[in-house]
């Protein structure tokens, strides 16, 4: 069944109705395309006696109700006669002009919707060729260190440019990006991550060269472990000791390497440390350990809990970033880790949240410094095609705003393929296409 014929039935809890019997309260589904009406979306809740004259100057032959979502039923047909909603010719004229202007200011958010669409597919395309060549240079480290580090140094210089030509486009990617890329793709995000804090921290382009090159060799001790311990989900203590070596391993053969400064080989050494001593491998504690190293913690950290081995157990960006700020913020440097929730937001890009008319959408830019709590969500609303996909400014939309973040793991993938289509494409399988 097309679409269009789905559009034309009533669904589970709807009834058939006809505009004699709206009123406020009624919750309608109007069975047309998004583009050819003038309302935000193609059902909602009726606010007033203005929405119900606008829905039946449309003279639609029918209409669906949802019965579950209505505040009140809907009135009985014999109750109203049919020219009670009827429109003189005046207010015909200025109804038809209201539904002109707001057709054409939806065609105006199709129009960025393009645009963003565009600029994720930009943005993509360059981790896409990113994610390849860490992956190359991962697996030359061993045999050509030395060229290993150029490349992933100029991996680090491409990819700060594009950071911060669009960091909104790259926080998206890193939420959306594929559970199989493995170890290119988390050093990938914990540097474009740790980029992200630096340029929060105004950090001079020197300083960001080095944490840029030493987020991305953070794991690279890992590639002389086996899958199994990397992958397991229950270490026992011997897989735990050997695990906790990685550090080390790294460090040492990066310092062979010869060509990574000391701040880089402390990254390899120390993302693990917390400042109160928790970590490892040396329990440093606070400025002890480098200030690039106390970066990569944070957002090394935060990438494991949003994109962990186990994709059920992933935490939506702003349940990381709360459960960072609320329990674990004696681990981590204080200032630099009020720097990364205030880089990130509180609702950071990628985030899938519940807002308060119900619907449910996905964070695609950041909110201002002055509206920290409405950033731009992209809705979904299956009736609507994704390359005309409602974007709201909850600044302008004062009216709804976010109730609270939503796990990915619990909800359904049809409503995931249509918020975030990129997260079970691989970045490399994606280069090998392109």
């Amino acid at each position: 069944m097309s679409k269009t014929d789905q559009t034309q039935k009533p669904r589970e809890s709807e009834i058939s109705i006809d505009a004699s019997q709206l009123r406020p309260g009624v919750h309608v589904r109007l069975p047309m395309s998004w583009l050819e009406h003038e309302f935000m979306f193609n059902s909602f809740v009726i606010a007033d006696e203005e929405q119900a004259r606008r829905i039946a100057a449309m003279n639609l032959p029918q209409l669906f109700c949802d019965t579950k979502r209505s505040k009140v039923q809907p009135l009985p047909k014999q109750q109203v006669t049919a020219p009670a909603n009827k429109p003189s010719d005046e207010e015909w004229t200025r109804l038809s002009a209201m539904k002109a202007a707001l057709i054409a200011e939806k065609r105006e958010r199709a129009k960025v919707m393009t645009t963003m669409r565009r600029r994720l597919d930009k943005a993509q395309t360059h981790y896409a060729g990113a994610a390849r060549d860490v992956g190359s240079a991962f697996k030359s480290f061993h045999s050509e260190p030395k060229a290993s580090i150029r490349q992933v140094s100029d991996i680090s210089e491409r990819s700060t440019a594009a950071l911060l030509a669009d960091p909104d486009s790259a926080i998206v990617l890193i939420t959306e990006k594929g559970h199989n890329d493995g170890a290119a793709a988390h050093a990938l995000s914990v540097m474009t991550l740790a980029l992200l804090l630096g340029k929060q921290a105004a950090l001079p382009e020197e300083a960001l060269r080095t944490i840029g090159i030493g987020a991305l060799l953070h794991d690279i001790g890992k590639l002389a472990f086996h899958t199994s311990i990397l992958r397991s989900l229950k270490r026992n203590k011997f897989e735990e000791a050997v695990y906790k070596t990685h550090c080390r391993v790294g460090y040492d053969n990066a310092l062979r390497a010869g060509s990574l400064s000391q701040a880089m080989l402390d990254v390899i050494l120390h993302h693990h440390e917390r400042v109160d001593g928790s970590g490892f491998p040396d329990q440093l504690r606070g400025e002890d350990i480098s200030f690039a190293s106390r970066v990569v913690a944070i957002t090394n950290h935060f990438d494991n809990l949003t994109n962990p081995i186990d994709p059920l157990r992933a935490m939506s960006p702003s349940e990381a970033l709360s459960m960072m700020w609320a329990k674990e913020k004696t681990s981590f440097d204080n200032n630099l880790l009020q720097l990364f929730v205030r880089a990130m937001g509180v609702f950071p890009p990628g985030s899938v949240v519940l807002l308060s008319d119900g619907r449910v959408g996905a964070v695609v830019a950041s909110a201002t410094v002055d509206n920290p709590l409405s950033p731009q969500v992209l809705i979904y609303e299956p009736d609507v095609p994704r390359s005309e996909a409602i974007i709201i400014d909850l600044v302008k939309e004062t009216s709804i705003k976010i109730e609270r973040p939503l796990r990915l793991s619990e909800r359904p993938d049809e409503e995931l393929d249509y918020l975030l289509p990129r997260r079970r494409i691989s970045w490399f399988y994606l280069e090998g296409k392109g």
